[in-house]
């Protein structure tokens, strides 16, 4: 039990009965109020706002099963412990079907009513830290159909997954390529959809605090474990946990990952108590992992567990026909955001967009969308609103549009009604050039060596193309 002790809501008509338990429960530390049952109790409760409610079921002008529905239809937040002065079977499986919490008999234990009201309230923060979390994942994921064959594969192998009882997908990529989002879209198509969908990057923590983060710590395992503290691997239950940045967790870390995997129980930092969960893991790195086995620096055991089912996103710049998508829907989506009245993108800004190498893959392009839209008005967001760095005029504008195209003749055939030949043959000519060009310095003997042409026959195709070396 960790912070202060709960807020409780008494609901009786026998006045000793409250006395009684109101004595009680204060010098233990709740906190504590009664009502003597009459009236429109649920609309009191719902007003007064408990975190535990000890309901009587048997009340003057209603009974506990009653006030229990009209809770849950008001969407009460709070959890219920029915008392009654017999113990009768059939009512007490009806109450727990009604939604209590616990059901108690009179004369009541004192201890054992202290020790159920703990378990309740902890039961309600641990939903509501759940509702939280959903909440945020929620609000911070949404999908772009990608127009990309690799990545209609990977959504296709996400889908699979899914639907499976696999517990360990490894995801990697470059940064910013939406390991998150597939791992966010593998959760929300799964049976675990309604669980929550934690995350903590293994990067950014030091080893004793992501271990205590990950598996949570019982009060006065370490000087700062003022009280218990729950891990995400609880919390996460019958949901999924997301380990961004896996290949950078500590070894000792590692071994406690690996039991957990292969036997889906851990304990708490200073615990004694095996605590049994049911969570699929669902790790990402930017790192060559297979290298840091062979280097050492990673468990292969726990390599091996983790990467059940693999999946590789391709960066941005090998995917091209998605820039068109994800831009103008970062454009409506930030145009929204901010108030503004922006879109459209302008063609110009469109070829600088399929021009630009993306190092840092989607995470840039929406960085610089929002960019755009925040610091510019009008309705047509245009080229030197972008602000894009190391680019220049040279940049092969076409580019992402024509390997699309290509990609899309592969595939599909060639359209209905043709290609322009000169045009699709003149845009592979150019890209060319530019970038042997480009890679070599603008040094023309060394661009015809990459291209196996003499000086001569490159001059001529640069003349074209309309190509001169950047002013210095």
């Amino acid at each position: 039990m960790s912070g202060a002790l709960p807020r409780v809501l008494i609901v009786d008509d026998d006045a000793m009965f409250r006395k009684i338990l109101l004595a009680d429960l204060s010098e233990r530390g709740f906190r504590v109020e009664e009502l003597d049952g009459s009236g429109a109790v649920a609309t009191e409760v719902v007003n007064r706002a408990p975190e535990v409610l000890l309901l009587d079921l048997n009340l003057p002008d209603t009974n506990g099963i009653e006030v229990l529905e009209s809770l849950r239809a008001a969407a009460a937040d709070c959890r219920t412990i029915m008392v009654t002065g017999t113990e009768d079977i059939a009512q007490a499986v009806r109450a727990i079907r009604a939604g209590a919490f616990d059901y108690v008999t009179k004369p009541v234990n004192l201890d054992a009513l202290a020790v159920s009201i703990e378990r309740a309230a902890e039961a309600g923060r641990v939903s509501r830290e759940r509702d939280l979390y959903r909440q945020h994942y929620d609000r911070r994921f949404d999908y772009v159909e990608s127009r990309n064959p690799e990545m209609k594969r990977i959504h296709e192998l996400a889908r699979r997954v899914a639907g499976s009882e696999t517990t360990a997908v490894l995801i990697d990529g470059e940064s910013g390529t939406g390991k998150e989002l597939i791992a966010n879209r593998i959760h929300q198509a799964s049976a675990r959809s309604e669980m929550p969908f934690l995350e903590v990057n293994c990067a950014s923590l030091p080893e004793q605090l992501l271990e205590s983060e990950l598996f949570g710590h019982e009060k006065g395992s370490f000087t700062d474990a003022s009280s218990r503290k729950r891990g995400l691997l609880e919390l996460a239950d019958g949901g999924t946990l997301f380990l961004d940045e896996v290949g950078e967790m500590a070894p000792p870390i590692q071994v406690k990952l690996l039991r957990v995997l292969e036997r889906m129980t851990f304990r708490r930092v200073g615990g004694t108590r095996d605590i049994r969960v049911s969570v699929r893991v669902i790790s990402a790195t930017n790192r060559e992992l297979d290298e840091e086995v062979k280097r050492g620096q990673f468990r292969e055991d726990l390599y091996f567990r983790l990467k059940v089912v693999p999946v590789t996103l391709p960066p941005l710049r090998e995917r091209p026909e998605d820039i068109p998508v994800l831009a103008r829907h970062f454009l409506r989506r930030f145009a929204v955001s901010f108030s503004q009245e922006m879109s459209d993108i302008a063609p110009e800004a469109m070829r600088a967009l399929l021009g630009y190498p993306w190092p840092g893959n989607i995470r840039e392009l929406r960085n610089v969308m929002e960019r755009a839209v925040l610091l510019h008005d009008g309705t047509i967001l245009t080229a030197p609103m972008l602000m894009l760095t190391g680019t220049s005029s040279h940049s092969p504008g076409g580019v992402g549009e024509f390997l699309g195209a290509l990609r899309g003749i592969a595939e599909g055939g060639l359209p209905v009604d043709g290609v322009d030949f000169e045009e699709v043959s003149g845009s592979v000519e150019r890209f060319l050039l530019l970038a042997a060009l480009e890679t070599s310095g603008w040094n023309q003997t060394g661009a015809a060596r990459k291209l196996r042409l003499n000086r001569d026959k490159l001059r001529t195709r640069m003349k074209n193309h309309g190509l001169t070396p950047p002013a210095a």
